[in-house]
C-alpha cells in the first residue's frame, strides 16, 4: 500500500487553466490484480499468446464466482492505493483536497448494453457514459485532461458510443514500444543488437522545454515514445468533452535502477 511502481506508472502534479494544483496519479493493484487473474487463467486451461483463444469461466459457476470477488477485491485495493498516495501528496503540499476524479481501467464492469445484462470487460479502457468524469494522462512534458462523457450530438457519433460500450481511452497511447526505446542488449554476450532509439539527453532535453521537474523516469517513458493526447481526443471529441486541461509541473516515476518486488 502506498507504492506505485515502475513502468508507466506515475505520480504528477498539475495546474490547470485557473492555476489550481491537481495531483495525477496512475497505478493499480500493484500486482494483485495481475497474480489473481493468472491463477484463474490457469484454473480455466487458458493458454498464452495473442492469437490464443480466450479462457471463459460462467460467471454463476463457483469458479466464475470466485474470479469475480477476488478482481473486486484488487480493485478495492487499487483504488485504496491511489487515495493514500494522493493524501500523502497533499498532505507534502499542505493542500486540502477538495474535488476527486477517480477511475479504474483493465477491469470489468456489470452493466447493461443493447437490452441485456453483460460483463464489460475494458483493457486500456476506462468507462465514459453520459456525466461521468474520467482523468487521462499525457506524456510527462504534455498536458493531461480531465474530460467528462457526453451524450453524441450525431446519430453516427451515440452509434459509436453504443459500441464502444460508452468507453474511452485512458492515456494517449504509445508509438514506440519500450525495446526500441532503450534500445536490446544480448544478455548471454552483451552484444547490442539494437541501438536505442531514445537517449537520457533526448528524454531530459524534452522535460526542461516543457518547465517540468522531474524525478526517475527512464527512456522507454520519455514523451517520444507516446501519441499527442488532443490529437487522439480530436478523434473521440463526439462522445467526451474535456472539462479541464492540466499541465504538468512536476513528475515522480522509478528510475531504471529501481527494482519493483510487485511487477505485474
Amino acid at each position: 500500500m502506498g507504492t506505485i511502481g515502475s513502468g508507466n506508472h506515475y505520480v504528477d502534479i498539475f495546474l490547470d487553466e485557473q492555476d489550481r494544483v491537481w495531483v495525477g496519479v496512475h497505478f493499480g493493484s500493484r500486482g494483485l490484480g495481475h497474480k489473481t487473474a493468472t491463477w484463474f487463467l490457469r484454473k480455466a486451461g487458458a493458454q498464452d499468446g495473442v492469437h490464443a483463444q480466450p479462457a471463459l469461466l460462467e460467471a454463476d459457476s463457483q469458479l466464475g464466482q470466485e474470479y469475480i470477488e477476488a478482481m473486486e477485491l484488487a480493485g478495492r485495493y487499487a483504488y485504496a492505493g491511489r487515495d493514500w498516495v494522493c493524501a500523502r501528496v497533499a498532505k507534502i503540499l499542505g493542500a486540502k483536497i477538495t474535488e476527486e476524479v477517480h477511475n479504474h481501467h483493465n477491469f470489468a464492469w456489470r452493466e447493461e448494453h443493447f437490452g441485456e445484462q453483460c460483463w464489460v470487460v475494458r483493457k486500456g479502457a476506462t468507462p465514459a457514459f453520459p456525466g461521468q468524469l474520467g482523468f487521462v494522462g499525457g506524456s510527462m512534458s504534455e498536458e493531461a485532461v480531465i474530460l467528462k462523457g457526453k451524450e453524441s450530438p450525431t446519430d453516427e457519433g451515440a452509434e459509436e458510443q453504443r459500441q464502444a460500450l460508452y468507453s474511452t481511452v485512458h492515456g494517449a497511447g504509445r508509438v514506440m514500444s519500450r525495446s526500441r526505446a532503450k534500445g536490446k542488449v544480448n544478455r548471454r554476450t552483451g552484444e547490442v543488437s539494437r541501438a536505442p532509439e531514445v537517449t537520457a539527453e533526448m528524454l531530459h532535453a524534452s522535460v526542461a522545454r516543457a518547465g517540468v521537474v522531474l524525478r526517475g523516469a527512464g527512456v522507454d517513458e520519455s514523451p517520444h515514445c507516446y501519441k499527442r493526447l488532443p490529437h487522439v481526443l480530436r478523434e473521440h471529441a463526439e462522445t467526451v468533452e474535456i472539462v479541464h486541461r492540466l499541465r504538468p509541473i512536476g513528475v515522480a516515476m522509478a528510475g531504471p535502477e529501481i527494482f519493483d518486488p510487485f511487477k505485474d
